[in-house]
C-alpha cells in the first residue's frame, strides 16, 4: 500500500521556513523563506521521496522570499535533483534577487538538469506557469 502523501507540510526554523504543497496530482511547489542553513536537515527530502515513488511530477521552487542557502545546501539540492532527473517533468524556480538566481543556475549546471529547470525572475509568468500546469 503505497504511503499516503500529506497535501502540505512546513519546517520553520530559525532562519527559514520551508513548506511542501500538493496542489494537484503530480505538482509540487516548494516555498522557501529566509536564509535556509540546512536547519531543515533531510525532512524535505524525504517528504519528496513520495512524490518520486509516485510517478514523474513537476516541481515548482517559490524562493522569492529567500536570501540564499549555503553552499551545503545548494550541493544537497542539486545531488538530490540530479539523484532524481528521471523522476520529474519539469523544475521551475521562482528567484527573489541576484544572489538566489546565480545559486539556481548552479544548482541547475552541477544537477545536468539542463533545458528541463527553467529559472524565473518574474513573479506573474511563474504564478502563470504553476496555473497552467494545475489546469493539465
Amino acid at each position: 500500500m503505497p504511503t499516503p502523501r500529506i497535501s502540505e507540510l512546513t519546517w520553520e526554523a530559525e532562519h527559514s521556513t520551508l513548506r511542501i504543497r500538493r496542489p494537484t496530482a503530480g505538482i509540487v511547489v516548494v516555498t522557501v523563506t529566509g536564509t535556509d542553513v540546512g536547519e531543515h536537515g533531510v525532512a524535505p527530502f524525504a517528504e519528496l521521496m513520495k512524490d518520486v515513488e509516485a510517478g514523474p511530477f513537476e516541481l515548482f521552487v517559490d524562493a522569492r522570499g529567500s536570501q540564499g542557502v549555503t553552499i551545503d545546501v545548494s550541493g544537497e539540492w542539486a545531488r538530490w535533483l540530479a539523484a532524481h532527473r528521471a523522476s520529474l517533468r519539469a523544475v521551475n524556480m521562482l528567484t527573489g534577487s541576484r544572489f538566489v538566481q546565480l545559486t539556481a543556475a548552479v544548482v541547475r549546471d552541477y544537477a545536468v538538469l539542463g533545458d528541463l529547470m527553467r529559472i524565473y525572475t518574474d513573479a506573474s509568468a511563474f504564478d502563470e506557469a504553476l496555473a497552467a500546469a494545475k489546469r493539465r
